[in-house]
């Protein structure tokens, strides 16, 4: 008895010992490793810290510069994202910092970073961290090598200029129901001042809903406000230390993450269905992202004669789901920025009104009339390029 005792002992010695190790490893011995190699190839970046990395700095600058007003005079950068412009700005365009016990190099040569999105079979994405993440959309952003041209082959119809031509019209729709918004308040107060960014991040979900989802857009619009929801509760959970496993406790957080992504696949399933219903019972398919989605997936097996060139129902919900992340903020906070450098260059302002009055008139905006306006882009361009 006594010798088992001694060798259940020792067992349960070596197992605790091999754990203690592998978190040794994990959150010191492996980081100041790579730490090391970066260095050796002559990069920059800051010295690892146990466990949390640069993790409590980013979340603290963030904080701190969204407590602080901001003027129109300001520099917006490290206001915006300060921890990013302190690295770039004391160790230079390429450098690294650390996300925990994950190194992170941030590339902000335009050359290199074309090189890198250009040839994604060499450059794969990195691994691990907190897997929440992926609840947010995983679709053409997660894949890899072939299943990324798969992926792409698929969703391009989506983005053809005859296919966007058809979506003109429910943009339109959308844009004329926050002006008349707009025209409603200066009715109701003659002279008012309007934060325009609540307006245009929904006018751009609004939009997204629209040409994702075409008639069953309210039911879309449901949809990204419950994903919006869940990037919220992502974001929080990424600025912490992920800890392996951590995911699957049943705290208020992971709960409504699980139950949000049930619903939207639910939501976005249904109207899959719907849809299929329809196209199978001889209707043709609409000129709404999905209706393309899924009549460009239905020629890719029939094509090749094989449901494996094709995306499943669970990938094309994926999809969906991205198309929301991939245009709702960025667009809306785009806009946003444009309105505040026409704001900044008044007589551009006047330029680009002048403009549209030339082109349209009273009519509404067509997509041969939208390519003839060349203020207007050059515009928004600049304001794409300064927001990055």
């Amino acid at each position: 008895m006594e010798v088992s005792a001694l060798w259940c002992g020792i067992v349960v010695f070596a197992i605790l010992l091999r754990y203690a190790w592998r978190f040794l490893n994990w959150v010191w011995l492996k980081p100041k490793k790579i730490e090391k190699c970066l260095r050796d190839q002559g990069l920059k970046g800051s010295s690892y810290k146990f466990l949390f990395g640069d993790m409590k700095e980013m979340v603290s600058m963030l904080k701190d510069a969204k407590s602080k007003p901001i003027n129109l005079a300001d520099d917006v950068v490290p206001r915006v994202v300060p921890f990013d412009h302190k690295c770039v700005t004391t160790y230079g365009k390429i450098c690294f910092t650390w996300m925990g016990p994950r190194p992170m190099v941030h590339i902000t040569e335009p050359a290199m970073v074309r090189e890198v999105l250009a040839n994604n079979y060499q450059f794969q994405r990195a691994r691990g961290g907190n897997p929440l993440r992926k609840s947010l959309a995983k679709g053409l952003a997660d894949a890899e090598a072939d299943r990324w041209s798969k992926h792409r082959k698929i969703i391009n119809p989506a983005f053809h200029v005859e296919k966007l031509k058809h979506m003109v019209p429910a943009i339109y729709s959308s844009c004329a129901e926050m002006v008349n918004q707009w025209e409603e308040r200066i009715k109701k107060e003659s002279s008012c001042e309007v934060d325009v960014w609540p307006y245009l991040q929904t006018l751009s979900s609004d939009v997204i809903s629209r040409t994702a989802f075409g008639s069953s857009y309210k039911e879309g619009k449901r949809i990204f406000e419950l994903q919006g929801e869940l990037a919220e509760l992502v974001i929080q959970a990424v600025q912490s230390v992920y800890i392996p496993g951590s995911r699957f406790l049943p705290t208020k957080n992971n709960n409504r993450i699980k139950e949000i992504d049930r619903q939207v696949k639910a939501s976005i399933r249904s109207i899959i269905d719907k849809r299929i219903i329809s196209l199978k019972a001889g209707e043709s398919s609409k000129d709404d992202l999905l209706g393309i989605l899924l009549d460009s997936n239905y020629k890719e097996i029939k094509q090749r004669g094989n449901m494996n060139f094709g995306l499943s129902i669970d990938e094309v919900i994926e999809e969906c789901k991205l198309f929301y992340f991939a245009g709702q903020e960025t667009t809306g906070n785009l806009l946003v920025w444009t309105m505040i450098l026409l704001g900044q260059h008044t007589n551009w302002q006047e330029c680009a009104r002048e403009e549209v009055s030339q082109v349209f008139g009273d009519r509404k905006p067509e997509i041969d009339g939208l390519n003839r306006l060349k203020i207007v882009n050059m515009i928004l361009n600049e304001g794409e390029d300064d927001a990055i």
